[in-house]
């Protein structure tokens, strides 16, 4: 009879156990990505995916509430930002350099631009080594992203367009077709 009370006490525990794991996971959908790691629960759209900062600041918070601290301040309009995770109106992202937090989705844009990530990197036109040499782009640059092929992108900066191979530049998944 002890053996058995102590058997339904145990598995009360459990019960017990995996209802605030549960709890906790649907409260912070981050530890939970591991379940859905393709789609937001919110949008429904891609994870990851990248969009851009709409205002020349925004501040990327410790947790998805105004309540939590501020961990990093960015502070460039139309930067690339990668969403990793979704909560409500708050949206987990990371820049090129791995730093982030949670931004209100207010301040993100669907607009799609890329970081250029080698100096002086040359803007072709078409996608091809061989093509014409219109532009070149410093590194840092922020370039806005149109049409991208298996390797090769067009963006558009500084009043020039021409097309980068993706190696050169960050806000762009390596497989990512867009026409």
């Amino acid at each position: 009879m002890a053996q058995q009370a102590g058997a339904v006490r145990n598995r009360a525990r459990k019960t017990a156990f995996v209802a605030v794991i549960s709890g906790f996971m649907a409260t912070f959908p981050a530890f939970a990505a591991d379940t859905q790691p393709d789609r937001g629960p919110v949008t429904n759209l891609p994870l990851p995916r990248f969009v851009s900062l709409k205002s020349s600041e925004g501040n990327a918070r410790r947790g998805p509430s105004l309540s939590h601290r501020i961990d990093w301040v960015y502070k460039r309009r139309d930067q690339p930002l990668e969403i990793t995770a979704e909560f409500g109106h708050w949206r987990r992202v990371r820049d090129r350099d791995g730093a982030g937090g949670w931004v209100h989705y207010s301040l993100l844009s669907g607009v799609r631009t890329v970081l250029i990530e080698r100096d002086m990197v040359e803007m072709h036109a078409s996608p091809s080594e061989d093509a014409d040499v219109v532009a070149q782009a410093e590194i840092g640059v922020i370039a806005r992203l149109g049409e991208c092929t298996a390797n090769w992108c067009q963006v558009t900066a500084g009043g020039e367009r021409g097309w980068l191979e993706k190696t050169a530049m960050w806000g762009v998944l390596p497989d990512e077709i867009r026409e």
